[in-house]
């Protein structure tokens, strides 16, 4: 079995990509947003932490979170959310002769992606790349009219201008807003 290195460290702020396991064609995510809500407030009530930016895609999500002090453990926390959101799916899809050995339902791609963030840059990058992925991937023109993103709680404090995300605004290469704009302040763990 493959040994998967993952630094635990608590009060951490990470960066996740989490993607469903079917990705062609699947917009499981956004037409089941309500149970995936439902998955995500069971699961910070449960082992609470702070979601500082997230963004919903049919097929994957990215998202930044805090951990408590004292707690490190994400791992957990994907793991109690992804069979949540698991057992509220009806059965049906396919899967592997190894899931099945293992009673593992076929909904999401085993592991996920985790970059931990260590600056105020490296945050703002990523909340840019969230903000700006709906864009990316070709779901929206703008940022702001992608309804499965929590960009909007950003622009309330002035954080990023509504027209944020706009394709002219945006290097294509990059992702990177034109004008920098000052971000929220980072607070993480050193």
């Amino acid at each position: 079995m493959t040994n998967y290195r993952r630094m635990y460290i608590p009060n951490a702020t990470w960066f996740f990509t989490v993607n469903l396991a079917e990705r062609k064609n699947n917009r499981l995510l956004v037409e089941q947003i309500t149970h995936l809500r439902q998955a995500f407030r069971s699961i910070t009530q449960r082992h609470p932490f702070t979601i500082d930016a997230i963004v919903v895609l049919p097929d994957h999500l990215h998202c930044l979170w805090t951990l408590p002090a004292g707690d490190a453990d994400y791992s957990t926390r994907w793991n109690v959310l992804k069979g949540y959101f698991s057992r509220t799916i009806a059965k049906g899809e396919s899967r592997t002769e190894s899931r099945q050995g293992k009673r593992e339902r076929g909904l999401w791609q085993r592991r996920f992606w985790a970059h931990w963030i260590t600056d105020a840059a490296d945050f703002n990058r990523h909340v840019d790349y969230i903000h700006w992925n709906p864009v990316k991937h070709g779901w929206a023109k703008r940022v702001a009219d992608w309804p499965y993103s929590r960009f909007h709680r950003f622009v309330r404090p002035g954080v990023y201008p509504v027209d944020w995300g706009v394709a002219d605004a945006v290097d294509f290469e990059t992702g990177e807003y034109m004008q920098r704009v000052t971000r929220v302040r980072w607070c993480g763990a050193a």
